[in-house]
C-alpha cells in the first residue's frame, strides 16, 4: 500500500506552493544562459574580437552540443544529492563562467564560455528548477510545473532587455560581469535557504494531502533510466521536444531575416516575438492543467501539428494578421511539448530517477536546438531562401503527430508496479 491522498483539502502551511514561486526564480535566472540573453552580445563580440559572423556561430554550436552531453550527468546528480546541493553548485558555477566570459579575447576562451553557459544556464539550471515542482505535486502537477514554466519564462523574456541596456551603458564586458553577480545573487540564496527537496523533509505530502493513519509508507517509487529508455514513450516525447527545439530555435534564430523577406518590417519581425511569447504562456498553463486531467496523447498530436502549421505558414507569411497567426502557432507548439515532458514523464514513470530519465530528454534537446539553425542556415546558402527548408522539416513533426496518434500511452506507474517482471533485478519498485 501507499501514501492515500483524501478529499481534504492541503493543510494551512503547505510549502509546495512556494516552491512553485522559488523554481519560477530559478528558471528566470537561467536567462543569461539562453539564446535570448545571448545574442545581444553577439554583436558586440564580433566587433571587438575580430572574428566573423560564422566563426562565432561554430563556437556557439560547439558550446551549445558539448554543454548538452554533460546533462544526463547532472539528472543523475539531481537524483543522488537532492536539488539543493545540485542547484547550489550549478548557481555557483553558472556565475563564475558568467564573471569569467568578460576575460575572453579570442576564439578558444569563448567557445570554451559557450560551453558552461548554455550547460549551466539553458541545461542544468532549468533541470533542477522543473524537476523539484515534481516531487511536491501528483494530482496538480501539471498545474504546478504549468506556473512555473510560464513565470520563469516571463522572467527570461526580460532577460534580453535588461542585457540590451547593460551593454549600452557599460559594455558587454562589465555586463557579464553583472550578470555573473546576479545569478549568484538569486540563485544560491534560493538554492542555500528556499528550496526543499521533497514533502517529506518537512514532514509534509504531495499536493498538501493529510496521510491516511492506516496506510504504510512506501519509499518514493519510480523506473530506472535503464527501463525507461526500453519503453517507446519515453522516445516519442523525446523526439517531439528534441523536433520542437531544433525547428522552433531555428525559425528564431533567422526570424529577422525570414519575416523580412517575406515584406514585415524589421521592428515588425522582431515584434513578432510578442504573440509567440503570449501564445506560450497560455499554452503552457493550459498544456499543465490539461495533462492533469486527460494525459498527453492529444497534446503531444496538438503540439507536432501546431510546429507542421507554423513551418508551412512561414512559407507564406505576410504583414498584419498572418504574421500574428504564424506568432501564435510557433509559441503554441513550442511549449506544449515541454508542458507534456514536465508532467508525463513523473507521471508515468515515477521520481525516483526523474532527474536521470529528464536529464537525457534534456540533453536531446538542447543538443538538437544548435542544430537546427545551421540546417536552416545551409539550405538559405544554397537556395537563397528558408522555403525548402521549412517545407522539407515539416515532414518531422507531421510524422511525430502520426506516431503519438496511434502509439498507446502507457500506464500509470501505479499501474506498471503491480504488473510482474521476467527480471526480478530490475523492479519497477527499487
Amino acid at each position: 500500500m501507499s501514501w492515500k491522498h483524501p478529499h481534504a483539502t492541503s493543510p494551512q502551511g503547505f510549502y509546495g506552493w512556494h516552491i512553485v514561486v522559488y523554481a519560477a526564480l530559478a528558471l528566470a535566472a537561467s536567462g543569461p544562459g539562453q539564446t535570448a540573453g545571448i545574442s545581444l552580445f553577439i554583436d558586440p563580440l564580433i566587433a571587438d574580437l575580430g572574428i566573423s559572423r560564422s566563426m562565432i556561430s561554430t563556437s556557439y554550436l560547439i558550446g551549445t552540443v558539448t554543454g548538452a552531453l554533460a546533462l544526463p550527468w547532472v539528472g543523475r546528480a539531481i537524483d543522488r544529492y537532492g536539488t539543493r546541493r545540485v542547484m547550489a553548485c550549478i548557481g555557483l558555477g553558472f556565475g563564475g563562467i558568467l564573471m569569467a566570459m568578460s576575460l575572453v579575447s579570442g576564439v578558444v576562451g569563448l567557445t570554451a564560455g559557450f560551453v558552461g553557459v548554455r550547460m549551466a544556464g539553458q541545461g542544468a539550471m532549468a533541470l533542477t528548477a522543473t524537476t523539484v515542482v515534481a516531487h511536491w505535486f501528483e494530482k496538480r502537477r501539471g498545474l504546478a510545473g504549468g506556473l512555473a514554466a510560464a513565470f520563469g519564462a516571463m522572467g527570461i523574456s526580460l532577460t534580453p532587455l535588461i542585457v540590451e541596456r547593460l551593454i549600452a551603458d557599460v559594455g558587454w564586458r562589465t555586463a557579464w560581469l553583472i550578470e555573473g553577480a546576479a545569478v549568484w545573487c538569486i540563485v544560491l540564496p534560493l538554492a542555500l535557504f528556499a528550496i526543499r527537496d521533497r514533502p517529506a523533509d518537512l514532514g509534509q505530502m504531495p499536493d498538501g494531502a493529510t496521510p491516511d493513519p492506516e496506510a504504510v509508507h512506501v519509499p518514493v517509487r519510480g523506473l530506472t533510466r535503464a527501463q525507461v529508455v526500453r519503453q517507446p514513450y519515453f522516445w516519442l516525447v523525446t523526439s517531439a521536444l528534441a523536433a520542437s527545439a531544433m525547428l522552433g530555435t531555428a525559425i528564431a534564430f533567422h526570424q529577422i531575416s525570414l519575416l523580412t523577406a517575406n515584406g514585415l518590417t524589421a521592428t515588425e519581425a522582431a515584434a513578432n516575438f510578442l504573440p509567440q511569447t503570449a501564445a506560450g504562456l497560455v499554452a503552457t498553463l493550459g498544456g499543465g492543467w490539461l495533462m492533469d486531467r486527460f494525459g498527453g496523447r492529444a497534446l503531444l498530436v496538438t503540439s507536432m501539428l501546431a510546429l507542421a502549421g507554423a513551418l508551412l505558414w512561414g512559407t507564406v507569411v505576410a504583414p498584419g494578421w498572418s504574421a500574428i497567426g504564424f506568432g501564435v502557432c510557433l509559441g503554441v507548439a513550442q511549449n506544449v511539448a515541454r508542458a507534456v515532458e514536465n508532467t508525463g514523464l513523473p507521471n508515468y514513470f515515477g521520481i525516483r530517477h526523474i532527474g536521470s530519465i529528464r536529464g537525457l530528454v534534456s540533453s536531446a534537446g538542447v543538443a538538437a536546438s544548435a542544430v537546427g539553425p545551421l540546417v536552416f542556415a545551409a539550405v538559405f546558402d544554397a537556395t537563397g531562401g528558408y522555403g525548402p527548408a521549412l517545407l522539407a522539416t515539416a515532414v518531422v513533426p507531421l510524422g511525430i503527430a502520426v506516431w503519438a496518434a496511434v502509439a498507446p500511452e502507457p500506464n500509470r506507474l501505479e499501474d506498471l508496479a503491480e504488473r510482474p517482471t521476467s527480471h526480478p533485478d530490475q523492479s519497477t519498485l527499487p
